[in-house]
C-alpha cells in the first residue's frame, strides 16, 4: 500500500490552474493544492502549509510578489518560486529582493521542468536545515569550551561542582569521581537513574572532560520515535532511500565524527536498531540507510536509560551483548530523595540562576520552608526542584525571602521524615515486641507512601507488597491520608 504524499505544494495562478497534464504528474509525488487567488491561499493555510509555494505574478485579486513576501513573513521555511510571463531582469531583481524567493521562472513551463525543480528546492531546504543544526550545535560548543577552558583545572579541585552538576552529598561525590576517571577514557558509559536526575548534564560533563571536548556533543532522545526515523537521524539515508527520502540526510553517527553521541532512553530501541547499534559499536563503521557504501568514524557513545537494563537483559527484552558493550563504565545516579542533604545546595544555586534570568533579588529561603524542601521526596528529582523553584522566584516580590507560603501545596505539605534508625531502638520501652513490630512496620508504611506522594502502587513495590497487602496494612493500623492531611 503506498503512504500518502510527504510534502504539501501550492500552484497559485490561473495558468498552472488550467494545467492539467502538470497537475497530474506533480500529484504523483506531492499533496497538490491548486488555487487562483492570495485569499484562497489564506484561507486554506489554516489547513495546510505549504513546503513549496509556486505562483504567477498576475492573480485575479492582486500581485504574486505580495504574496510571496507575505509568505516570507509568517512562514519562512516555505520555499517561494514566482512565475513570469517573461523573466525580465529588473522584474526578477525585484522579486528576489522583496520576497527573497528561492527562483524565477519563465511561464509556460514543461511538467518535468518544474517537477524537477521542486526537488531541487526540497533538498536545497534540507540543506540548509542540516546547515543551522550543526551550525547552532558548533556555536554552542564553542562558548562552552570558552568559558569552560579557564575554569577546567579549578572545577577538578572543587568538591560541590562538576560541570553543571551542583552537590554536597558524598553519593554525587562519588559518582562524579568516577565520571572523571570515565572522561580520561574512550570508553562508551552507561548511565542509569530516574527521570529528572540529571542525566544528559553528566553526558556533557564528561564529554567536556574529556579529550574529545573540542568537537561536537550531539543527542538524540531514543523514546518513542518510530524505529526508521530513529535509525535515519542516527546512521542516515540516501535519497530514496524509504518514501519521503527526497535527499541525502548526514546522521548523527558521521556529524559527530570525532566528538560524543548522547543517547537518551536507550532501553526504548527496539530489536532492529539494537541490532545496528551493536554492529556500530563493534566496528564504528556507519552505513546509512539505502547506501551500500559504509564510512568509518570515530566518536563516544554515552547512553542513558530511567529503567534498570540488566533488568531488561534479564527478561530478554535488550540484547545482553549490546549491553556489555554499553557499559563500559556504568554509573547510577541516585534520586533526589537519596540525597536529601544537595537539596540546600540546589535550591541556593537556582536562585540565583533564575534571579538572574528574571532580573530579581531574593535573598534566600526561611529556614521551615528550607525544612519542607528537604522534607518532600521530589519524585521529578532535580527537573521538579528546578520547575518550583523557577516559579517561585518569578512570583515572589523582589527583596522577599521564600517561605512556605510561597511554595506548591504539595511540597507545603511535605512532613519530616522519619529517622529509621531512632525507630528501630533496641529498647522496647515496656512495649511487647510484637507491639514494637507493629509501631516499626506502621512507621515504614506510612514513611514510604509519603516519599511516593501516596501512590499505593509505588509504595507497595519499595515494600515488596503487593497492592492489595498494603491496603490491608493501611486497613489494619488505620493509616489515612485525609487524616493526614488534617494533623498537619
Amino acid at each position: 500500500m503506498s503512504s500518502a504524499p510527504e510534502f504539501c505544494v501550492f500552484l497559485v495562478g490561473t495558468d498552472v490552474l488550467a494545467d492539467r497534464a502538470l497537475h497530474r504528474h506533480l500529484r504523483r509525488q506531492y499533496a497538490l493544492h491548486c488555487l487562483s487567488r492570495a485569499a484562497d491561499v489564506a484561507k486554506l493555510m489554516r489547513e495546510h502549509t505549504p513546503d513549496v509555494l509556486v505562483c504567477e505574478q498576475q492573480l485575479e485579486d492582486g500581485r504574486g510578489v505580495d504574496l510571496l513576501q507575505q509568505m516570507r513573513v509568517e512562514h519562512p521555511h516555505t520555499v517561494r518560486v514566482l512565475a513570469l510571463q517573461s523573466a525580465r531582469r529588473e522584474e526578477m531583481v525585484r522579486a528576489i529582493n522583496d520576497a527573497a524567493v528561492y527562483q524565477v521562472v519563465s511561464l509556460p513551463f514543461e511538467p518535468e521542468q518544474l517537477a524537477l525543480l521542486l526537488q531541487r528546492a526540497l533538498e536545497s531546504r534540507e540543506l540548509s536545515r542540516i546547515h543551522r543544526y550543526l551550525s547552532r550545535e558548533l556555536k554552542f560548543a564553542d562558548a562552552v569550551i570558552r568559558q569552560e577552558n579557564d575554569s577546567m583545572t579549578r572545577a577538578l579541585q572543587e568538591t560541590y561542582h562538576f560541570d553543571k552538576l551542583v552537590f554536597v552529598s558524598d553519593k554525587m561525590a562519588a559518582i562524579c569521581n568516577t565520571a572523571r576517571k570515565a572522561a580520561a577514557t574512550d570508553l562508551p558509559v552507561l548511565l542509569t537513574g530516574e527521570t529528572g536526575t540529571g542525566k544528559e548534564l553528566l553526558a556533557k560533563a564528561i564529554h567536556l572532560f574529556s579529550q574529545r571536548h573540542k568537537q561536537l556533543f550531539l543527542a538524540q532522545n531514543c523514546g518513542a520515535i518510530a524505529e526508521e526515523l530513529l535509525l535515519s537521524e542516527l546512521f542516515g539515508h540516501k535519497r530514496g532511500a524509504f518514501s519521503g527520502a527526497i535527499s541525502d540526510r548526514l546522521g548523527l553517527f558521521v556529524a559527530a565524527d570525532n566528538g560524543t553521541v548522547f543517547l537518551d532512553e536507550i532501553s526504548d530501541i527496539s530489536p532492529a536498531v539494537q541490532v545496528s547499534l551493536l554492529r556500530f559499536l563493534q566496528d564504528g563503521e556507519v552505513k546509512p540507510i539505502g547506501s551500500d557504501r559504509t564510512k568509518q568514524t570515530n566518536l563516544r557513545i554515552i547512553a542513558a536509560s530511567n529503567r534498570p537494563i540488566q533488568q531488561l537483559v534479564d527478561e530478554g527484552r535488550f540484547r545482553r551483548d549490546l549491553y556489555y558493550r554499553l557499559k563500559g563504565f556504568e554509573i547510577a545516579i541516585p534520586p533526589l530523595r537519596e540525597r536529601p542533604e544537595d537539596i540546600p545546595v540546589l535550591t541556593d544555586y537556582l536562585i540565583k540562576k533564575y534571579c538572574e534570568v528574571f532580573n530579581r533579588k531574593i535573598p534566600g529561603v526561611a529556614s521551615q520552608a528550607q525544612q519542607k524542601l528537604r522534607s518532600y521526596a521530589f519524585p521529578g528529582n532535580v527537573r521538579e526542584l528546578e520547575n518550583e523553584i523557577r516559579r517561585t522566584v518569578a512570583t515572589v516580590e523582589n527583596g522577599e525571602f521564600i517561605t512556605v507560603q510561597h511554595l506548591s501545596a504539595e511540597i507545603a505539605r511535605a512532613r519530616p521524615r522519619a529517622d529509621h534508625a531512632q525507630q528501630a531502638a533496641v529498647d522496647l520501652n515496656g512495649q511487647t515486641l510484637k507491639e514494637r513490630v507493629e509501631q516499626l512496620e506502621m512507621a515504614l508504611v506510612r514513611a514510604a507512601l509519603e516519599r511516593h506522594q501516596w501512590n499505593h502502587t509505588r509504595a507497595a513495590d519499595e515494600l515488596g507488597l503487593s497492592r492489595v497487602g498494603l491496603s490491608n496494612k493501611l486497613k489494619r493500623y488505620g493509616i489515612d491520608r485525609q487524616d493526614e492531611a488534617e494533623a498537619a
